[in-house]
């Protein structure tokens, strides 16, 4: 049989939390959560390989969905050469298993169309490859987004809606773009949200300036995502509820948020969780190459920039370029703000997931893949496994 068995653990699969429990792996999948006294009974004298993690926490890996770059490594690595930006990604990979992460989704900043389409092939050419967290396709922040509110994406690099150049990168992703940034308000955005929901593309609205109405509208056609919630977008206001609004009165819009307590104060995850199904907020890092870089210069989208209470801002000018959060901090951070540590760890787990369509994956049940993470009551990585292969384990 080859199997494993992760013992002695608190299991938090999605559903429920179970203590004293283990869970048994084989090949690549999770075949069965039991009680230890019942997997001690059932598998003690069998060939199984068991780890005892020691009463720590065994969670579904950490899914990723909003990452430009880690360790020195990140998506704009890719608008240089193809070479260079595949091998960034592999690199980018085996980092984030480190802390915890099983699966993301690289992020794009809009570039000049000839940029964007290498730098989309040559990410997508890493995928399959990876000796670490699963690249499960691209995220496209743009270009179709909102000259209004750019952060710090380059002005020159944003464009009215245009439906050729959308098929040009699908067909340059292999049918790989999983989810993408766009403002609801834009002209032409209706014939974008067609095509985008034939193919399976999650649209979040994002980087916009829409009222009310123009999010009303952009829902309609299946835009029901957001894009770092309270960041980026139009304002709530009591006239017009706006971007932010819409987001907060609808129910079915998910949202991302980056729980690093500065993109977002920490007190407003209790508005956010007293009017949002928790199991609409995602949480996201939207880290940085330079995101746990080993030594600088810290250079992000060809610009410097400086790092200061976890937050990366643009030297230049101090506008927050990004984060520097990682998804264990961002996990435990929400614990900090208020919420259960089964609901911090569903917003890192099974809410991407679901969000994403990710199927068999975020929870940890029978037939589902074998992706997960054991931190121990302190929030320190102690054992990761994706698809039912052990990438980290401290307890050797």
């Amino acid at each position: 049989m080859n199997a494993t068995g992760l013992s002695n653990g608190t299991v938090l699969t999605g559903f429920t939390t179970m203590g004293h429990c283990a869970v048994l792996v084989e090949d690549g999948l999770v075949s069965d959560v039991l009680f230890q006294k019942r997997f001690e009974k059932t598998y003690l004298n069998s060939e199984i390989k068991t780890i005892d993690v020691q009463g720590d926490y065994i969670v579904p890996g950490f899914i990723d969905t909003h990452i430009h770059g880690f360790g020195g490594f990140g998506t704009e690595d890719a608008f240089e050469s193809m070479e260079k930006g595949t091998n960034s990604m592999l690199e980018m990979s085996e980092r984030l298993a480190e802390f915890g992460v099983t699966s993301f989704n690289p992020t794009i900043f809009p570039e000049k169309p000839e940029l964007m389409l290498k730098a989309v092939k040559s990410i997508c050419a890493a995928m399959g490859k990876e000796k670490g967290a699963r690249i499960m396709g691209l995220h496209l922040e743009g270009p179709f987004i909102s000259s209004e509110r750019l952060g710090v994406m380059k002005p020159e690099t944003v464009q009215d809606v245009d439906l050729a150049f959308m098929e040009q990168l699908w067909d340059a992703s292999e049918g790989k773009i999983v989810n993408m940034t766009v403002a609801p308000e834009l002209k032409g955005m209706r014939k974008l949200a067609l095509f985008c929901l034939k193919k399976g593309i999650i649209l979040q609205a994002g980087h916009t300036n829409a009222e009310y109405e123009n999010m009303v509208e952009g829902m309609q056609t299946g835009i029901l995502h957001s894009t770092h919630l309270f960041n980026a977008m139009r304002r709530l206001d009591h006239r017009n509820p706006n971007t932010v609004g819409a987001i907060l009165i609808h129910p079915e819009v998910s949202c991302e948020v980056i729980p690093d307590g500065f993109h977002i104060h920490s007190d407003l995850f209790k508005l956010l969780t007293r009017d949002k199904p928790v199991d609409r907020i995602v949480t996201i890092t939207d880290a940085l190459k330079t995101t746990e870089q080993r030594g600088g210069p810290y250079i992000s989208n060809n610009e410097e920039v400086y790092l200061l209470y976890g937050v990366f801002h643009r030297k230049s000018d101090d506008v927050i370029a990004g984060s520097a959060l990682t998804m264990i901090q961002g996990v435990r951070n929400l614990v900090n703000f208020g919420l259960s540590l089964d609901n911090a760890v569903k917003t890192a787990t099974s809410n991407p997931a679901q969000v994403m369509r990710y199927n068999n994956m975020g929870l940890i049940i029978p037939g589902y893949n074998a992706d997960l993470t054991v931190f121990d009551k302190d929030f320190n990585i102690k054992l990761v496994m994706i698809g039912g292969k052990i990438i980290i384990n401290k307890f050797e």
